[in-house]
């Protein structure tokens, strides 16, 4: 990572390199990492992300021909460029579709075109929420060129409109709302039902603990497979119980109604059963975090959380395994996997003198899978999307 100075000036300069002249502004937005609260976005559930110190920044200048180009600092050095009445939900495709996504919810809004050169420090396909990351650094910037009146969550939403709507990604608004809202030193206790929200406060660091971030090498993405899937069966597991979100159900009993001899039965029920259970979680996690209880009580729910990722919604691999598992044996009080799943990261929580020992064990225990080492570091609590120039 780098510092907010040394960010805006590579990314002025990359875009002075790219398309000539200075943008009007540099604005970030974070990747996150979820505490607890997975794939219960969509049932309308509750969350508890934490921003992450890395970023997404966006340099933007409006044009006048009526064109939009992007650029990556993290491309082939390649320029997608195409008028702003080409855009069209698909088109363009690949990694320019997320921040054209949001350039279309806004069309109405440009008189002109707009370039935009993006650098990022958040890793790709690692559950951190890079896709999120890049459309809210985009939206911001929006916001302040063309649509002052748009309130945190609007752009929410339009982030969100341009991963479900444009890219076809059937997310949540779970990230989204992370990268917005989220502030330094505090998780982001979210209803996605009625969208309301609490800053609660989480210093580790106060209790001795930190929290580890391991990059599985395992990369996934939202615009296909299994995570579609879950969703679907999600829904249909609500429409069976006569609800319309699986957030209604508080009382895991409830469920049995799913369970009707056929395979397609065990499925939904144990896809509800996550989510029920998941659900309740967030809520345990919060009230410890609220009161004067030792965060190291949060441990064992984490990784309850992952045994039910595991085994009720399926979404687990076997390295994210081996992490959580060689994480709380070296003395993690508690490991989950993030995300949407089929890859990406885990998290433990471990005593900050302890983390050297964790990170071997994990390491260790990669090298014995036939893996290379995973990127490993700790999530400090971080500030939301935001203008550094």
């Amino acid at each position: 990572m780098t510092s907010d100075e040394e960010a805006v000036a590579r990314a002025r300069q990359a875009f002075a390199d790219t398309f000539g002249g200075r943008p009007e502004g540099v604005w970030a937005a974070p990747g996150r990492i979820n505490v607890i609260g997975e794939h219960t976005d969509y049932n309308a559930g509750f969350v508890l992300p934490v921003a992450l110190p890395h970023t997404t920044r966006a340099a933007v200048a409006r044009r006048e021909d009526g064109r939009v180009a992007f650029a990556s600092r993290q491309g082939d050095g390649s320029v997608v460029e195409l008028g702003v009445g080409e855009l069209d939900p698909g088109r363009p495709d690949g990694w320019a579709g997320y921040p054209a996504g949001v350039v279309w919810g806004l069309r109405d809004r440009l008189s002109g075109g707009l370039s935009v050169l993006v650098d990022s420090d958040v890793p790709v396909g690692a559950g951190l929420s890079s896709s999120a990351a890049l459309t809210c650094s985009v939206a911001l910037a929006l916001r302040d060129l063309v649509a002052g009146e748009l309130d945190p969550g609007d752009l929410v939403e339009l982030a969100r409109q341009a991963e479900n709507d444009f890219v076809g990604a059937p997310t949540g608004i779970l990230d989204q709302s992370a990268s917005v809202l989220c502030t330094e030193g505090h998780a982001l206790f979210l209803d996605t039902f009625d969208r309301t929200s609490e800053q609660v406060p989480l210093d580790l660091a106060a209790a001795g603990l930190e929290l580890l971030v391991v990059d599985s090498g395992v990369t996934h993405e939202h615009a296909g497979g299994g995570y579609g899937d879950r969703r679907r069966e999600c829904e249909l597991a609500a429409e069976r119980l006569g609800v319309a979100f699986l957030r209604e159900i508080d009382d895991v009993a409830r469920l049995d109604a799913l369970a009707d001899g056929t395979a397609e039965g065990d499925v939904l029920l144990r896809r509800a059963r996550h989510i029920v259970t998941e659900n309740a979680r967030v809520l345990e996690v919060v009230a410890a975090l609220r009161g004067d209880a030792d965060p190291r009580a949060i441990g064992p729910i984490l990784t309850a959380g992952h045994e039910s990722l595991r085994g009720n919604f399926e979404i687990s691999v076997p390295l994210l395994d081996a992490i959580v598992e060689s994480a709380t044996a070296a003395g993690a009080y508690g490991a989950r996997m993030v995300g949407g799943g089929f890859g990406g990261s885990a998290i433990a929580l471990v005593d900050a003198d302890r983390i050297d020992a964790v990170v071997t064990a994990v390491t260790e225990r990669f090298a014995r899978e036939g893996q290379q080492a995973p990127r490993t570091f700790t999530a400090v609590p971080s500030s939301g999307a935001r203008r550094l120039a």
